[in-house]
């Protein structure tokens, strides 16, 4: 099947990304990353990736927010 959205697709490889604030994001490995971001995993799947943000980010308040 073939996904017009490279996010909506289950098969994808994405990496984590984080910004100054300490938040994450999915992104496409295909896709040219967006400025302010950084990679902080590798390509791996959507449910390694959804693993891994369940066990490594806790709350959705930016870091200057939360001190």
């Amino acid at each position: 099947m073939q996904f017009s959205n490279p996010f909506d697709n289950p098969q994808g490889q994405f990496y984590i990304l984080r910004n100054e604030l300490q938040q994450y994001s999915l992104w496409p490995h295909h896709c040219a990353l967006p400025e302010g971001w950084t990679v902080e995993c590798s390509p791996q799947s959507l449910e390694a990736c959804n693993a891994w943000l369940a066990a490594n980010w806790s709350t959705l308040t930016p870091a200057h927010y939360a001190s």
